[in-house]
């Protein structure tokens, strides 16, 4: 009589897994198996068969959970069963940040389901570093990798992927999607000094979704009011409280700061 050892997903290399994935069942006596059973289901085709391992692609239509696994022989014995997972597949359904710099570095909470068997993430393809930590089933934390802008684009929009023994996550649109942003650059200013109360036009390149416009007199760091004009201009109002003389203005948005672009203030 056959008796199985273990059973072993070369995928996962446990005993836990996703239909496609090869299964080896280890044991003795299994020369003569004709049948492998997965729960309800039963396998006698493309089986691989030895006195010591059984080899087989695991059959589809599994619901996640537990079944188990047994073989029988061409006598009709059947052997005894053990235990396998059956994994479910991930999803991505959120993002707890959305947008950061293409120099990556952005910590972002990654929510969805089926992630307790994680083994990583991509995001626009490229794999996460250092692998996360998989400690719950509907969210991860990850640190967003470098990304290559497309050329002459400020902002790249790309999926998030989750893999785990169930396999890899298909993406979802903006549920599962992570933006990119070039770092802002000034340019010019107009004029190029000015006093508290003053417009000052900001001309430059990535001016989207501005964040937030600063004006520095060395010692102090003021937030200012702004007017976006487009993609390469704004307009911003020079704030009290800034020494005369040398100063700079810095325009931030998901890219992170730009350049800090000299001003004088009078």
């Amino acid at each position: 009589m056959a008796t199985i050892t273990s059973l072993v997903d070369t995928t996962t290399t446990t005993n836990q897994g996703t239909a496609g994935d090869t299964l080896h069942i280890n044991g003795t006596g299994l020369g003569t198996t004709t049948r492998v059973n997965f729960g309800s289901l039963s396998v006698s085709s493309g089986l691989t068969v030895t006195p010591t391992q059984v080899s087989l692609t695991i059959p589809s239509a599994q619901c996640a959970g537990q079944v188990s696994v047994s073989v029988t022989s061409s006598t009709n014995v059947t052997s005894n069963a053990l235990p396998f997972f059956f994994v479910a597949s991930p999803s991505v359904t959120g993002a707890g940040t959305t947008c950061g710099p293409a120099a990556g570095g952005t910590s972002v909470t990654v929510f969805g389901s089926n992630f307790l068997t994680g083994t990583g993430a991509t995001v626009g393809g490229t794999a996460v570093t250092p692998t996360p930590t998989f400690t719950s089933s509907n969210q991860v934390t990850i640190t967003t990798p470098a990304h290559t802008m497309t050329p002459g684009s400020c902002v790249d929009t790309v999926d998030i992927e989750v893999t785990t023994a169930g396999g890899t996550s298909v993406p979802s649109g903006s549920l599962s999607q992570f933006s990119y942003y070039a770092a802002p650059t000034i340019t010019s200013l107009s004029p190029g000094t000015g006093t508290a109360g003053d417009e000052i036009a900001v001309n430059g390149t990535c001016f989207i979704d501005v964040s937030a416009v600063t004006f520095s007199d060395g010692t102090n760091t003021i937030p200012a009011t702004w007017t976006a004009l487009g993609n390469n201009l704004l307009s911003t109002i020079v704030p009290t409280g800034l020494t005369p003389g040398a100063g700079t203005i810095t325009v931030t948005t998901c890219g992170g700061p730009s350049n800090a672009q000299a001003f004088t203030i009078t």
